[in-house]
């Protein structure tokens, strides 16, 4: 499996003036977080916090335009960039300004799953480290919670980021997502929240009848993953060990017949099949639905939010686009067409693409030429990403923003109606 072995952190003071130089997609990520301009003063208002060499970090930061923010990633070169509220005043006069006007009014409404939370069902790896096998949990995630916040709530403008390392962000981009209130974002985390309880608390998922057709829905995409993720590549049913503790998560009486059934079915897919109707039968002869096979796929399966992150207005997430400073990959939007073969491994680190600038396309070296000609740096800008691994990814961006941007135009549109009608 590849690994990011491969990146120095130690060049990073190097090429990181080159990335935000020539690479960095400044006019797509003004784009974005401009929102048409729609809002007077949003762009302005939007705190970045940067994380700078030596583990150096810098809150507060705004900037009045795409140039001044270009021109001051360019001077800082941060390791890491942070993403914050849009708040009432600019976050970088947030000391003149008098105690308790300063607040966060809006954001996007945020997800973030890390895979450091699934360490209790993973056997593959633990802690930071990832593989191929454990990276199906991120997989099933984001199908499952863009499902729902797509048909549940309504929301249509969802961006999907690798963040570089081990896990995905969500940004909620829909107006309605940006200004809503703390408890509603709470609301919808605690929707979105199945698996409860810390390391002490062995079953962590419990349902009651009748299942809620949410759970339904997610468990329809758990059950396409299951038998490929849980039982042939983390083998959950083989070894004592491991077998003990998805029996752990079932009720005593059906425990004690499966522990004899599984002395004679070594295979773990017919010890899931002999899980499974175990549950039918019990469901069959008890008032009280027996779900423990639903359980236990949801509890190895079924995504793990940290709520924190999506019920504050306030909270700070990395910004697409960032370099991971320990992989030096780049935290790229996440194509969902093809979420399935999405391989974090492959995307590229800050080295591989300041690489790829020195090796020109053959035939590319004529129209660069021509293009340079033309005009100036936004031309070479164009051309300089497009040269390297990243293009895809901002290509991909650019397609996001194409679909978000109608729903500005719309809401120009209004205001232009409203104005004429004063």
């Amino acid at each position: 499996m590849p690994s990011s072995s491969d990146f120095d952190p130690a060049c990073l003071p190097d090429i990181l003036p080159l990335y935000y130089r020539r690479l960095f997609p400044f006019s797509q990520y003004y784009r974005w977080l401009n929102y048409g301009g729609v809002q007077k003063n949003y762009f302005q208002n939007r705190e970045f916090s940067f994380t700078l060499r030596d583990d150096i970090y810098v809150r507060y930061q705004s900037f009045s335009t795409q140039a001044e923010l270009e021109k001051e990633m360019q001077k800082m070169n941060p390791y890491k960039i942070d993403i914050g509220a849009i708040y009432s005043h600019r976050p970088n006069q947030h000391n003149t300004v008098k105690s308790g006007t300063f607040q966060a009014l809006e954001k996007e409404l945020v997800f973030d799953i890390d895979m450091t939370d699934y360490d209790d069902v993973r056997s593959c790896c633990s802690a930071a480290d990832i593989c191929s096998k454990c990276w199906t949990l991120m997989t099933i995630a984001i199908r499952i919670l863009d499902r729902a916040l797509r048909e549940d709530f309504g929301f249509q403008y969802l961006l999907w980021v690798y963040s570089g390392r081990r896990g995905v962000h969500c940004w909620v981009c829909d107006e309605s997502a940006r200004k809503l209130s703390v408890a509603a974002r709470s609301a919808v985390a605690e929707y979105l929240s199945l698996v409860k309880g810390g390391d002490e608390m062995v079953k962590k998922v419990v349902l009651s009848d009748p299942i809620h057709p949410f759970i339904r829905e997610s468990l329809s995409v758990v059950e396409r993953y299951f038998p490929k993720y849980a039982l042939q590549d983390q083998d959950i049913l083989s070894g004592k060990k491991s077998v003990d503790k998805v029996l752990g998560l079932i009720p005593e009486d059906a425990r004690k017949e499966l522990q004899q059934d599984f002395q004679n079915e070594k295979k773990p897919e017919s010890r899931w099949k002999l899980i499974q109707d175990q549950a039918k039968r019990k469901q069959g002869t008890s008032k009280k639905g027996h779900h423990f096979e639903k359980e236990i796929m949801l509890q190895y399966c079924y995504p793990r939010l940290d709520v924190n992150v999506s019920k504050g207005v306030n909270h700070l997430l990395k910004s697409p686009f960032s370099v991971h400073p320990k992989t030096g990959r780049i935290s790229v939007p996440i194509d969902l067409k093809h979420l399935d073969s999405f391989d974090p491994f492959a995307v590229p680190t800050i080295s591989m693409i300041c690489e790829e600038l020195d090796r020109p396309k053959p035939g590319e070296e004529e129209e660069a030429y021509e293009k340079e000609s033309e005009d100036g740096a936004e031309k070479r800008k164009i051309r300089d990403y497009k040269r390297t691994s990243l293009a895809k990814y901002v290509k991909f961006f650019d397609q996001f923003l194409d679909d978000l941007c109608r729903s500005w135009k719309g809401e120009l549109l209004k205001k232009s109606d409203l104005q004429k009608d004063f």
